[in-house]
């Protein structure tokens, strides 16, 4: 039954994209539910709210699509001609906002649903945002949790240039200073060479669910690849079943490795086979993608790495989070290339800015 439901979601995802338009990405926040529609080009928008039914007439004509939203505020999303109808079951009127293009990423519709109801507001017409992105107002400041790779007790991958933990804690602070000088809110797994517990499935668990307070815009977990000599490379992951089966035994080692790692990859491979069937589920791992693309992007542009893509697989660590999640693989430590340079400082910190840069993007920070 499972193998059947991927099947007929992979056939959905591809239809959709066929038509060049994605399903609308799903984003829970604290008070409102958020909708990201990819855009074929910048254009004009403007919103009617009447009864549970909000209407937005487009510019131009988008693909005909349609389709249940089983998350809070929305029941329904139809796309036809210039028209986009949503059918609500939560209170107050969405705001609407177009988001140009940024490097490989489309223009976006945003629809930020409200969980309560809100002072009525005449529909006004939306006019794209400027170039530099807009986060939609907030009293509160955006917050990323960042989580340095093993530490304390597990020391991670270890070679004649580097020690995994080492190097994760140092890029990860400077990407909390990066973050923070933008006015982001961090939240480190670690600050020190230290772990959360002894006990390695306990801290990997406490690890993740330290981003699912309801108020977290990301979670970031920042690792070391090992290999052999000549094994090269960026790569970043988020949550979902593996693409290839060489990326399982990566999943087994930042698991724990051994029998322990084995078992916790074997309980993360049947979550991530149950949320095939979980529309809500599914949106949020959208997010993450997304979220690892520009991650990885941005750091194969800053480093002249090898590009080995943005890839799913069972690492517990983001196993949880109701939030974009994503582990990033900055280099291999065991590399004759990429050992030297991961010990240098002017390298991490070139790392840090990338992936810092890459957050504030996509939380729409300046």
């Amino acid at each position: 039954m499972a193998l059947v439901k991927r099947f007929f979601l992979i056939l959905f995802l591809s239809l959709l994209a066929s038509l060049g338009l994605a399903a609308p990405r799903v984003g829970l926040h604290d008070g409102y539910t958020r909708l990201v529609f990819d855009l074929p080009a910048v254009m004009s928008a403007s919103g009617k709210l009447s009864g549970q039914t909000y209407t937005v007439q487009l510019g131009r004509a988008l693909p005909s699509a349609a389709g249940a939203l089983s998350a809070p505020g929305l029941s329904r999303y139809q796309i036809s001609g210039q028209r986009l109808t949503l059918t609500l079951s939560g209170a107050g009127t969405p705001r609407l906002q177009v988001l140009p293009a940024s490097g490989a990423v489309k223009p976006r519709l945003v629809v930020d649903v409200p969980l309560k109801a809100v002072k009525k507001a005449a529909a006004k017409k939306v006019v794209p945002a400027p170039p530099a992105l807009v986060r939609a107002a907030t009293s509160a400041p955006v917050t990323v949790v960042i989580d340095p790779g093993h530490g304390g007790v597990y020391p991670g991958m270890v070679s004649h240039w580097v020690t995994e933990k080492d190097v994760t804690l140092d890029v990860a602070l400077r990407v909390r200073d990066k973050l923070q000088a933008r006015g982001v809110k961090v939240i480190m797994t670690r600050s020190g060479d230290t772990q959360i517990s002894t006990d390695l499935a306990s801290d990997l668990d406490a690890r993740s669910r330290l981003a699912n307070n309801g108020k977290v815009g990301a979670f970031i977990s920042i690792h070391v690849n090992s290999g052999g000599a000549g094994a090269q490379g960026i790569e970043t992951y988020y949550f979902g079943a593996p693409m290839q089966s060489d990326s399982r035994t990566l999943a087994v080692t930042e698991n724990g490795g051994g029998s322990l790692g084995l078992e916790l990859t074997k309980r993360a491979s049947t979550t991530a086979q149950n949320l095939l069937g979980d529309l809500v589920a599914q949106a949020k791992l959208t997010f993450s993608r997304d979220l690892a693309t520009r991650v990885q992007q941005n750091l194969v542009r800053a480093t002249g790495a090898v590009n080995r893509g943005v890839k799913s697989d069972t690492f517990v660590v983001i196993l949880h989070p109701t939030t974009p999640a994503i582990l990033t693989e900055i280099g291999f430590g065991t590399s004759d290339d990429e050992g030297p340079k991961l010990a240098l400082p002017a390298y991490r910190d070139r790392i840090a800015a990338a992936i810092a840069d890459a957050v504030a993007t996509y939380l729409h920070v300046k």
